[in-house]
């Protein structure tokens, strides 16, 4: 065979090459025209709710809250809010959607959603139970789905939440003191007292522990400040007066210790015995 000269090799191997490349394009290109065009061939995707009324509407979604499926009762209470945003349908939607949010684990969603219904409806009849469901909201947070068969020490948490709770249930409390929901709310309000308290004692005894005595002080004073007439109380003013006793600061720890025997005479600083558990804290 003979052999092609360098430019005429050169120039074949070109031709080749385009008409490989040509060939690969007008592939692509039917393919491309075959998707485009097979997605008239496939079935049309029909939206079932398309035809419903509010109230068909409302009926679904709260059927399906009630029957536990929370991710069907909120798409549908959206789609009613969005399609009916006025009459009662869809006021009753953003307060039903708020308590499947927060079923479900949404709290974001679930505040949100109490906080649209507060604003939108100031005058509804449920607005107390608006805010009260905000309170809850935070208050379960971040417990997961076994916090509803086990109780947590909820001290053990960030405290953002629990004062966002505080400060829902203490405004339906004001605004709505012979509301429904009021005892509940107060009630709840103790405990997340309590919690915080506790939680500003821990604080306290971390630093007692790396021997940050001064901090330690702060944080037990802030206990006995910020939230008087706790159980809390107990142990703050027993860490006070052995931060003071590290301290060197003789007269401050003889008059806490004073202190604590007349305000608890049965502490356990005293009696020798076993502190109070957290959850007597109700």
């Amino acid at each position: 065979m003979l052999a092609l000269p360098h430019s005429l090799s050169w120039i074949t191997r070109r031709a080749a090459a385009r008409r490989g490349s040509g060939l690969v394009a007008s592939l692509l290109l039917v393919a491309v025209a075959f998707a485009l065009g097979g997605c008239a061939w496939l079935p049309e995707v029909k939206d079932e709710t398309a035809s419903w009324s509010a109230e068909r509407l409302y009926k679904s979604a709260h059927d399906a809250m009630m029957e536990g499926n929370y991710t069907r009762a909120i798409k549908m209470f959206e789609t009613l809010e969005s399609r009916f945003p006025y009459g009662r349908f869809a006021q009753q939607a953003i307060l039903e959607s708020a308590y499947a949010n927060y079923r479900a684990g949404e709290t974001a969603a679930a505040s949100a959603a109490c906080d649209r219904f507060i604003r939108t409806y100031p005058n509804s009849p449920s607005v107390d139970y608006a805010y009260y469901l905000k309170g809850l909201v935070y208050f379960r947070e971040d417990q997961g789905l076994l916090g509803y068969v086990y109780e947590v020490d909820l001290s053990e948490r960030e405290p953002k939440a629990m004062r966002e709770s505080f400060a829902a249930f203490k405004e339906m409390v004001a605004k709505f003191p012979r509301s429904r929901y009021a005892d509940d709310a107060v009630a709840r309000m103790r405990f997340l007292t309590n919690s915080l308290a506790l939680y500003e004692f821990k604080v306290a005894r971390y630093y007692y522990n790396r021997g940050a005595y001064v901090a330690a002080v702060n944080r037990a004073q802030t206990v006995l400040t910020n939230y008087p007439r706790t159980p809390a109380n107990d142990d703050a003013l027993q860490l006070l007066i052995q931060s003071y006793d590290k301290l060197g600061l003789v007269q401050l720890r003889d008059d806490t210790e004073r202190i604590l025997r007349q305000t608890f005479p049965q502490s356990a600083y005293f009696t020798g015995g076993p502190p109070k558990p957290w959850w007597k804290l109700w």
